[in-house]
């Protein structure tokens, strides 16, 4: 039985619909927000026809994206089952954690060396968007920008290679490390690792920042562990 979607003939708000000229896009977008959001829950299985009715596209595109997100390891194409929401292990979000934390506190030791000033403005641009999230209670939107720190700070490395393999992880995670903010004092405690993980980043102190991001991730698996 499908669990995940409204059955059909429900109402959906227009703001739902999708609009055609970046559908591949937004498509995807939203697919991944549901799976992080849990609306598609891990396990469950992707029913096109509702699934396409409730975004008003579709199974056509609505089946690319599908195996565009499949790609990225939140969705498994089993045969003779169709889509399934990608189940972690909590050994899988162990192990994706610890090879992270190794990608990222090399990134981090790096970006203090050769980033620039105008890129660490930057960065911090995207904390301060990331903070009035968290201040407005914007969960889903704090998360991607959340996300989008930790893929810059491995950027500002200029190894592009290790920027792939840290992406490569990050896609897999999404769903658990949204988990990991559900409580206030898990949110408030990694929002103050991130501020932590700024300051020495602009003091291009690499031992501080590297010390903050192990913290951070250690703290991360503290937090989702009792929620996979």
């Amino acid at each position: 039985m499908d669990n995940a979607i409204e059955p059909p003939g429900s109402e959906e708000p227009d703001i739902l619909k999708i609009s055609r000229h970046t559908l591949h896009g937004e498509l995807v977008e939203r697919l991944r927000d549901m799976i992080i959001e849990g609306q598609l829950p891990p396990g469950s299985r992707i029913n096109e026809v509702q699934l396409g009715a409730k975004l008003g596209v579709s199974r056509t595109p609505l089946r690319e994206a599908i195996k565009f997100v499949a790609s990225e390891g939140l969705i498994e194409l089993v045969p003779g089952r169709g889509a399934l929401i990608k189940v972690l292990t909590p050994r899988d979000v162990q192990e994706m954690l610890q090879v992270v934390t190794a990608l990222e506190t090399m990134a981090a030791r790096e970006a203090c060396r050769v980033a620039t000033a105008e890129q660490i403005a930057a960065l911090r641009g995207v904390h301060d968007e990331m903070m009035r999230c968290y201040e407005s209670g914007n969960r889903l939107e704090y998360y991607k920008y959340n996300q989008a720190i930790h893929s810059g700070l491995v950027r500002l490395s200029g190894n592009r290679f290790l920027a792939e393999q840290h992406e490569a992880i990050q896609l897999r995670m999404k769903r658990i490390r949204y988990l990991g903010n559900a409580a206030p004092d898990n949110w408030r405690g990694a929002v103050a690792e991130h501020a932590a993980m700024i300051a020495a980043l602009e003091a291009r102190d690499e031992q501080a920042l590297s010390r903050a991001v192990t913290k951070h991730l250690d703290q991360t698996w503290a937090r989702v562990q009792n929620v996979i």
